[in-house]
Order: C-alpha cells, then sequence, then structure tokens
C-alpha cells in the first residue's frame, strides 16, 4: 500500500520485491535443472529451490545488494549456504548477474501483462455494450472545447474501444515473444561452453545452446541469444503500457469533462465514502477517472527513461544504464495494474444521462449544425438553389453508424466479444 499513490494495493503482489525475489529464485532452479539435463551439470545437482528462501530474506538482501551493485550476488551466497552436495556447487555456475536480473524482470512483466490484458478484456466488454444501447443517444461533439457537430454517445465509447484494441494488440505482441536472457559474463556463453568442454562434451556449443533453450522452455519464455545490450524487449513492453495508459488517459479525460456540473451527462459510479471531500460536503468527485489520468500523466516519462538507459548502453554491460530500469519497470508495471483496474472499474458502472446529453445537443442545435448549413446548395462546386440541407441533429451523423460497427467487429476479432 502507498500513501502517495492512491490504490496501489490493487496491484497486490504484481511485481513485488517478494514477486521478484521469487522469479529469481525460479530462473536459478530452472537453470540448474538445464545444465543438468544437457550434461553440463551432474543430475545430482538438479534440485528444487522454491522454499529456501522467503520475505524475511528480503531486508538482508537488499541491504547486501550495495555491495555488488545488484542483488544477485547475495541471493546466489544465500541459496548456496542452504544447499548441499553438487547443488551447491554448480548452482548458478556459467550464468551471470544479469541473466538472472533480466530473465526474473521479464518473468514478473509477464504476470502484469497478463493481468492488464484481462483488465482490457473486461474494459471492452463494457464499451461494447455501451456502444450498442447508446448508438443513437445524440450528443455534443466538441472540438477545441467548444460545439461542434453532433455525434452520438455510441461513437464516442467505440472511439474508447479502438484505443482499447491498439493497446491489446501491442500488449500480445510483447507478451509473446518476452525472452530469457542467458549470456554469462559478457553475452558469449563462454563459462558454459567452457564447462561443457571440461566435462567432455562433444559438442560444448551445443551443450550450452541446449542449455540456455530449455531454460527459457522451463519458464515459459522465448528462446533467443543474448540481449545484454540490445534492451528492445524491455523498451517494446513500456511502450505496451504505455499505449495502453494513453488508451485509459484518453477515456478518464472524458469522463473528467462530462461529469462537471454544468454538463451532468455522464457519472462516475457510486461507491461508499467515492469521491468526497474533507471540508464540501455537496461534493461528488470524479476520483476514479483523476486517478487513471494520474497515470496517463505519469507513465510516458517512465517509458522514455527505459529509452534512455537503452540508447546509452555501453561496452557488455553498462555502467547505471542497466540499474535504472529495475526500479523503474516495476513502478510502471505496477501502476499499470492500477490504473488498469480502476478504468475497469470506472467503465463497469458508468452511468450515462442519454436526456442530459440530447437537452445539451438541442440547445447548441444551430451551433452544431453550422457546418451542415454551411454546405447547403454546393455539389461539387455547383450551386443548387433553394436547397435546405439542415435536416436536423439525428439527419447529420455522417459514417457514425459505420464508424461504431467497425469497432464492434475489430473488437470481436481481439476478445471475440458478441458480434
Amino acid at each position: 500500500m502507498s500513501l502517495l499513490w492512491p490504490g496501489e494495493e490493487r496491484a497486490g503482489d504484481l511485481f513485488s520485491e517478494a514477486a521478484y525475489l521469487a522469479a529469481m529464485v525460479r530462473v536459478e532452479e530452472a537453470w540448474l535443472a538445464a545444465t543438468a539435463s544437457s550434461g553440463i551439470a551432474p543430475e545430482e545437482a538438479r534440485t528444487p529451490l522454491a522454499g529456501l528462501v522467503s520475505e524475511a530474506d528480503l531486508p538482508g538482501l537488499a541491504e547486501g545488494a550495495e555491495a555488488g551493485g545488484n542483488p544477485v550476488i547475495g541471493l546466489v551466497k544465500l541459496l548456496r549456504g542452504r544447499l548441499e552436495g553438487e547443488a551447491a556447487r554448480w548452482l548458478h555456475k556459467g550464468l551471470t548477474s544479469q541473466d538472472v536480473v533480466d530473465t526474473a524482470l521479464v518473468l514478473c512483466l509477464r504476470d502484469v501483462l497478463d493481468r492488464v490484458e484481462d483488465e482490457l478484456a473486461a474494459q471492452a466488454t463494457s464499451l461494447v455494450g455501451l456502444a450498442r444501447e447508446h448508438r443513437a443517444t445524440v450528443m455534443s461533439g466538441r472540438t477545441l472545447t467548444q460545439h461542434a457537430v453532433p455525434i452520438t454517445f455510441g461513437l464516442k465509447a467505440a472511439t474508447w474501444l479502438s484505443g482499447l484494441s491498439d493497446a491489446a494488440e501491442a500488449l500480445r505482441r510483447t507478451r509473446t515473444s518476452l525472452p530469457a536472457q542467458i549470456g554469462g559474463a559478457a553475452g558469449t556463453l563462454a563459462a558454459v561452453v567452457g564447462l561443457a568442454r571440461l566435462r567432455g562434451l562433444a559438442d560444448p556449443v551445443g551443450a550450452a545452446q541446449t542449455a540456455a533453450d530449455a531454460t527459457a522452455a522451463a519458464l515459459g519464455l522465448t528462446a533467443r541469444a543474448p540481449w545484454h545490450t540490445n534492451r528492445a524487449p524491455l523498451t517494446a513492453a513500456g511502450d505496451a503500457l504505455v499505449t495502453a495508459a494513453d488508451a485509459w488517459g484518453r477515456i478518464a479525460t472524458d469522463v473528467t469533462l462530462l461529469t462537471r456540473p454544468e454538463i451532468g451527462e455522464l457519472a462516475e459510479p457510486a461507491g461508499e465514502g467515492r469521491g468526497g471531500s474533507s471540508t464540501m460536503p455537496h461534493k461528488s468527485n470524479p476520483v476514479l477517472s483523476v486517478l487513471v489520468r494520474r497515470h496517463a500523466l505519469a507513465a510516458p516519462p517512465l517509458a522514455a527513461t527505459l529509452h534512455t538507459a537503452a540508447a546509452t548502453y555501453v561496452d557488455e554491460r553498462p555502467d547505471g544504464a542497466w540499474h535504472v530500469e529495475w526500479e523503474t519497470l516495476a513502478t510502471l508495471a505496477r501502476r499499470s495494474v492500477v490504473a488498469a483496474s480502476q478504468t475497469t472499474e470506472l467503465l463497469a458502472g458508468l452511468r450515462v444521462d442519454a436526456a442530459r446529453m440530447r437537452a445539451t445537443a438541442e440547445a447548441a442545435g444551430a451551433d452544431l449544425l453550422a457546418e451542415q448549413r454551411s454546405l447547403t446548395g454546393f455539389v461539387g462546386g455547383d450551386v443548387l438553389a433553394g436547397t435546405d440541407a439542415a435536416t436536423g441533429l439525428d439527419d447529420y451523423l455522417g459514417a457514425t453508424d459505420a464508424l461504431i460497427d467497425s469497432a464492434l467487429t475489430r473488437a470481436h476479432e481481439i476478445w471475440k466479444t458478441e458480434p
């Protein structure tokens, strides 16, 4: 929980320090098993590691991480002290700290992406329903804060839905290609090949690559060449999460505007104590939208930090650029889960005042139909005398139905919603 980031508890254990510690242990265990399977380590080295460390070890590991600049050094020492025989001897052999740090980051990130995708699916279901229900609910379309032309709330919901579709596609591309990181000290697998050669294996290089691939498979990750200094897997994940934040921010911004008392076309879901004020009892603040907007404002700089780090990687492991990624990615990931959950709740209970929308549009009717009047009498440059095209709000909606249908069809393709 966080006093300074209200709602942070919605992320639960996802990408928490405890989850990250468990992920590092999983990487070490998968590597130990893979080296045994490939013949690099003796079969006796294969040992389950889960349960050897717990949250109680976090303070000591965190304090000790400063000495080596990362938490893996202390973790390996701790695990070896709790193991015996060949398992203790072969633990971490052939790996480097970056292999464990990066692969554990990816494992935690995968869990976050899965959760965010689930939230997007729930949000899409809500928006599909709103787009259908309010397909013909006329409201004022606004550009640069002013009345423009009539639209329908169904179209607005469909526009929000299209943003979620973009986010879902970006997340899925990232999720299906998340890679393990197995490279050794400088990304050459030299130590693993050396160990395989010392063990007398006929094809040391092949054995090393087999162990790396087996580790990735055991963890459910993609096998690929080491990406020690190519950070595209992490920047792509950050970009995908920001694409989602953009979509949520777009929705939240519209809601905050349309819940203003002088507009009153939308209202957030009611809840005990929700939206209250410490001094003004009449207030009903759109707090969910406010908190989602907060994330939409904060997320892009976090992704920018990942890109800045990626652009300043140097040598075969950089001095600081690697280190800045860890907390940055965890913060972006956990906050994404929080905003996703808040957006899901917002859309599931969003209240639409169709009568108020209609009344506002009718009151602004002359302005909303100004563009239509400007077209009266003109077809292909020819003046058609006596033509009156100003036929009302409901008849100047352009391709609204087709645009809604397109958004609904795309949503069906992505989430298998009802067509």
